[in-house]
């Protein structure tokens, strides 16, 4: 069974990229009144206590969200994300991608959410059962299954632990089949930068498929001495009109940290 846990990570700096990218699509997608499924692949337990024994003990959450929440004014979809989790749950409360999505879309919309891990699977059904589909099984078994769903428009979130080894040589194999079945919808995946590389030859192979994808990669300093990530990327298939220049936003503000 698979041992990662994001309590341990919730609220850094590869959140602030992959929530705020994830929370502008979803309000440019609410902008227009038509219903649409979410669907999320590895979706954790969805709330996260930043002052838990946990964030830390990793203290990843203190350079992210605690340190530079104020690159996402009043009226970004990630703070009103924020501002509805903090005034429900408390003041020490981020919200995972599960919890973005509950706050902003509408009762007309569907969410799918699914998490195999049985820990965090129990957590993210008490905490979302009220507002989703949770499914305690493989991810990417879920989202063949569902696509194309119903409605057909709509936003799939990959988002990996990365343990299995193979995901990086499996992952683009897998969105290809999904975008076959669904090819209006709207895949966004997110994938760690390690002193590794590990993600170069995964990207290159997905943008040999998709050239028009929206391709987006930050840098960071190692939370802490000898941290392998040192940044974080995000591919997005059918990416939204807008969604490359809210990127060019993220990269100006995260240039400022190297």
């Amino acid at each position: 069974m698979l041992s990662y846990q994001h309590a341990f990570h919730a609220g850094n700096l590869a959140d602030l990229h992959k929530h705020g990218l994830l929370a502008w699509m979803l309000g440019y997608l609410t902008r227009k009144d038509k219903p649409l499924t979410y669907v999320e692949t590895h979706a954790g337990r969805g709330l996260y206590d930043i002052q838990s024994a946990e964030a830390l003990k990793t203290g990843e959450a203190a350079h992210g969200i605690q340190s530079h929440a104020d690159w996402f004014d009043a009226d970004h979809p990630l703070t009103r994300a924020r501002r509805a989790t903090l005034e429900t749950h408390g003041p020490t409360i981020y919200p995972g991608s599960p919890a973005i999505a509950a706050t902003l879309l509408r009762h007309t919309d569907t969410l799918h959410l699914a998490e195999l891990h049985p820990t965090e699977h129990g957590v993210l059904r008490t905490n979302f059962r009220r507002y989703a589909k949770v499914y305690n099984q493989d991810g990417f078994a879920l989202a063949h299954a569902l696509t194309p769903p119903e409605p057909r428009r709509g936003l799939m979130l990959i988002d990996p632990s990365y343990e299995i080894k193979t995901d990086y040589t499996d992952i683009p194999r897998q969105i290809g089949k999904l975008h076959r079945a669904w090819n209006v919808g709207i895949i966004a995946l997110w994938y760690p930068i390690l002193t590794s590389g590990a993600h170069t030859d995964m990207a290159k192979d997905l943008l040999r498929t998709f050239p028009d994808a929206l391709h987006h990669d930050v840098s960071f300093p190692p939370a802490r001495p000898g941290h392998g990530m040192i940044g974080s990327g995000m591919f997005v298939v059918n990416p939204p009109f807008g969604l490359a220049d809210e990127a060019a936003r993220l990269s100006t503000l995260f240039g400022t940290l190297t």
